[in-house]
């Protein structure tokens, strides 16, 4: 197998050929057609949330399937798969209870090698995946057969990305129809809180972003007002537009502590504040406690859309299929495994939404 290994932090990946290792009864072998290029796997290769090294890196995947563990009963070869972000084991405690995004099964797996390097050693991949390769291995619970005719450029979006944005918007917050929304980073996975704000019939979306492209992406994508946080008061637009009360819903997709304090203070009282944005390890932040109690405010976090992936998944396909949901415009270049570095550099600039290696 071919596949982009992080040997070292801040680091480009070394693209290299590993030796596969046999697959275990409940493993399935997935050709990747395409993968998205996530903050995820930047905030990963930067040291922002340490794993040990080596490591493959790549999350959003799709493909078909190779081959199938001795095990595997109810996938086949040239079945068509996307790769899930979080596992869904079906038995542990939060899965039986309908949260399968928090399953702790991936835990339980621990780092499970993937392939082995030239000198010997052995190789594991970002969330048991590592969809940076021609070839992955993977769990069986780690992923879910699907049957469309859509692009696997686009399913691959959806096994992170998408979902995690969209699934912010109807699952985690529950925008209701004619809300006031405001989104604080319009990446890929804003600009899909975006979307999903449109879906649930958001009357007005309030964009926040430093780059222009991205606000104007915004705009496409459904946004009402965009606003540049480098040139105007966030929370003085906010709450002008809304007769000085703030909005129903804020959503912070960036990561950062001062973007939180924001979307708790651009919301109103009784509103929702929702943390999307994927945080270095360690990282805290400081919110007025007496306020949040007096206000109702809620703050709560999103991980992986609050989605159910077995069910979901289907739901946004047909969104895709049935045009309300864009996914194709949110792919700014196409690229080669050998690029992605670039693709690491172009997120970084500001000049992409999402790279797809295809």
């Amino acid at each position: 197998m071919r596949a982009a290994v992080l040997h070292e932090h801040n680091a480009p990946l070394i693209i290299e050929e590993l030796e596969l290792l046999p697959l275990a009864a409940d493993e399935i072998r997935v050709e990747v057609t395409a993968s998205g290029v996530c903050h995820s796997d930047v905030m990963v290769a930067s040291g922002g949330v340490p794993f040990p090294l080596p490591l493959i890196l790549g999350h959003e995947g799709a493909g078909r399937v190779l081959e199938v563990g001795a095990g595997v009963v109810d996938l086949r070869p040239g079945d068509h798969v996307v790769a899930a972000f979080t596992p869904v084991c079906g038995r542990c405690f939060f899965c039986v209870r309908g949260q399968t995004n928090l399953c702790t099964f991936g835990q339980e797996l621990g780092m499970v090698p993937k392939g082995v390097l030239a000198d010997g050693r052995e190789v594991a991949a970002l969330t048991n995946l590592g969809t940076f390769a021609d070839v992955l291995t993977a769990h069986r619970s780690s992923l879910v057969k699907v049957e469309t005719d859509l692009p696997d450029e686009q399913l691959a979006l959806l096994g992170c990305g998408v979902t995690t944005g969209v699934g912010a918007a109807l699952n985690t917050a529950n925008v209701t129809a004619g809300s006031t929304v405001v989104v604080i980073g319009c990446g890929g996975v804003g600009l899909s809180v975006i979307q999903g704000a449109r879906i649930a019939g958001a009357a007005r979306i309030f964009a926040v972003d430093p780059v222009e492209m991205k606000r104007k992406s915004a705009l496409d994508f459904g946004a009402t007002d965009v606003i540049d946080p480098t040139t105007e008061d966030v929370i003085d637009v906010v709450k002008t537009a809304t007769r000085g009360l703030g909005a129903d819903f804020t959503f912070e997709v960036v990561g950062r502590a001062e973007t939180l304090v924001q979307a708790f203070d651009a919301a109103r009282p009784g509103g929702d504040v929702v943390l999307v944005g994927f945080a270095p390890v360690g990282a805290q932040v400081s919110l007025p406690i007496l306020q949040m109690m007096v206000e109702e405010k809620s703050v709560r976090g999103s991980n992986f859309g609050s989605a159910q992936f077995l069910r979901d998944l289907p739901r946004l396909i047909a969104l895709v299929e049935g045009g309300r949901l864009d996914v194709d415009s949110m792919i700014s270049r196409r690229i080669r495994l050998d690029e992605v570095n670039d693709a690491f550099r172009a997120m970084d600039a500001g000049e992409v939404i999402r790279s797809v290696i295809v």
